[in-house]
């Protein structure tokens, strides 16, 4: 059985292919009357959208089309839906990938799940065009939290380098090169009150991780202090309660107690790996045949991808909230 839905309360359903006629997403669970428009999405599909140095020259217009659950300005309580059409493709590019299949991408896993019917163009389903839907959806999910909920969401990390004045430097050189580089996004939630998830499988770090993990390229989430953990003692990584609302003097915990908010910001780091699609020469293999050849990747790609996930990982924290019924 393929699914491609996900969600509680707020459930998202997300379909089309990179360079299919249209991607989009259905929302089910939203709240009739709210105020809704196209020019709700712009902010953040802005944050999204190429044209900066590191980010894909592909470019799209991205203009959201709603189709259904809205009228007369305000949701209507029925399943919104949101399209997006495609209309800026090369599919040259990607000619042969079933018997070439890239190296680190879905090209290869894909023809096997699913018997060579899916569409390998721009990485088809599993192209990071499809985030797109998320974006859009979280919009949705912001709204239905409330103004009260505050993000905070940067990169902190792209390479090695931690010092965001160097951060153009290090993707140019991974440019230079017909490279990539990896990437970590930082995203705090400020403003969830105390008793937002569940205990055991629909924790709040669950739900969270289950979402940001169908992020293309997300290849690590952590909550609060994370791995460093690791290296620390009881006393050390303990959060002392300050007061009676619950507020903590450090937040190793990352907001979160037995899959709970505790009122403190929810903190989550994201590690992104370097984009598998580069224009540097590798080794491919022909799986007709068993023959290897060197070549390079065609297309047109993201040499960060964290450059432009950090608005996904946002938009998916405010899903996660709205899916374990947060409201305004």
């Amino acid at each position: 059985m393929n699914r491609f839905s996900a969600g509680g309360s707020f459930g998202i359903t997300v379909f089309g292919e990179s360079h299919g006629e249209m991607i989009g997403v259905v929302v089910d669970g939203v709240p009739a009357g709210i105020p809704l428009s196209e020019f709700d999405f712009e902010k953040d599909l802005a944050r999204r959208r190429s044209g900066a140095a590191g980010t894909t020259p592909r470019t799209e217009s991205d203009t959201p089309h709603l189709v259904s659950g809205i009228y007369n300005g305000h949701t209507t309580g029925a399943p919104l839906a949101i399209v997006f059409y495609n209309s800026n493709t090369r599919s040259g590019d990607y000619e042969g990938l079933q018997n070439t299949p890239r190296p680190s991408h879905a090209d290869r896993v894909a023809g096997v799940k699913f018997g060579g019917w899916n569409d390998p163009r721009g990485g088809g389903h599993f192209s990071g065009r499809l985030t797109l839907t998320l974006v859009a959806a979280g919009v949705i999910a912001k709204k239905i939290i409330g103004d009260n909920v505050k993000f905070n969401t940067r990169i902190s990390q792209i390479g090695t380098e931690t010092d965001s004045t160097k951060f153009d430097a290090v993707i140019a050189a991974a440019l230079a090169d017909g490279d990539s580089v990896g990437g970590r996004v930082e995203c705090s939630v400020s403003g969830v009150p105390t008793g937002i998830g569940e205990p055991f499988f629909d924790s709040l770090e669950s739900v969270a991780s289950h979402l940001l993990f169908s992020i293309p390229a997300v290849k690590g989430v952590s909550f609060g202090a994370g791995f460093d953990v690791v290296n620390r003692r009881g006393i050390e990584n303990n959060d002392l309660i300050i007061n009676t609302e619950g507020t903590t003097e450090t937040n190793n915990d990352g907001g979160i107690n037995g899959g709970i908010s505790n009122g403190n910001p929810i903190c989550v780091s994201v590690a992104f790996k370097p984009t598998a699609s580069i224009s540097k020469k590798q080794e491919f293999i022909h799986l007709d045949s068993g023959e290897r050849e060197i070549k390079s990747i065609k297309g047109r790609h993201d040499a960060c991808i964290a450059l432009r996930g950090a608005v996904v990982v946002e938009s998916v924290m405010a899903i996660t909230l709205a899916s374990l019924g947060l409201k305004a």
